[in-house]
């Protein structure tokens, strides 16, 4: 067979897992409950192993494997809703800007000022950032497209003001 090992090795499953889907099964059995030992070992979170279900799932349908994804899916781990996330104290940000490297401040100060998360630097331009004049003329502030292009877009809006003194 030619391809990569991997390409080779799922090429090998397709064939194996159709003309003996109970074979089949058990390997994705046998994976899932690995991995579902590693959630339960901190080493990854139950959100991790819900996308790996998702790949499979999708492979083995590409693949035309019949599978029965309730029975096998029903044991796992279900992911939690929303993150375990929280803003940074003015203590953290000021810690954090004290690193030497200058442009740390400008991303910490829009990260805290806007709210944004660290990925969406990857899809930030310059072009997605617009500033709000006062009538007298000065910069009040700046919008942001966050996320621009994708269906997680939204606006936030950043300050040109340090509101934080250190």
């Amino acid at each position: 067979m030619v391809g990569s090992p991997i390409e080779v090795r799922c090429n090998l499953f397709a064939e194996k897992a159709n003309s003996d889907t109970h074979r089949g099964i058990v390997h994705i059995i046998s994976f899932l409950q690995y991995e579902k030992e590693r959630v339960q070992k901190e080493e990854i979170t139950a959100a991790t192993l819900t996308n790996f279900v998702k790949s499979l799932k999708l492979y083995t349908e590409m693949a035309e494997i019949l599978i029965p994804w309730k029975k096998i899916t029903r044991g796992l781990p279900r992911p939690r809703g929303v993150a375990n996330d929280r803003a940074p104290t003015v203590d953290e940000i000021r810690q954090l800007i004290q690193y030497p490297d200058r442009r740390i401040k400008p991303i910490l100060y829009t990260m805290a000022s806007s709210g944004i998360r660290l990925g969406a630097w990857d899809y930030l331009k310059w072009k997605h950032i617009t500033p709000i004049h006062s009538e007298a003329g000065g910069v009040l502030a700046a919008k942001i497209i966050v996320y621009a292009g994708d269906s997680e877009e939204y606006y936030a809006f950043i300050s040109p003001r340090h509101i934080i003194r250190y």
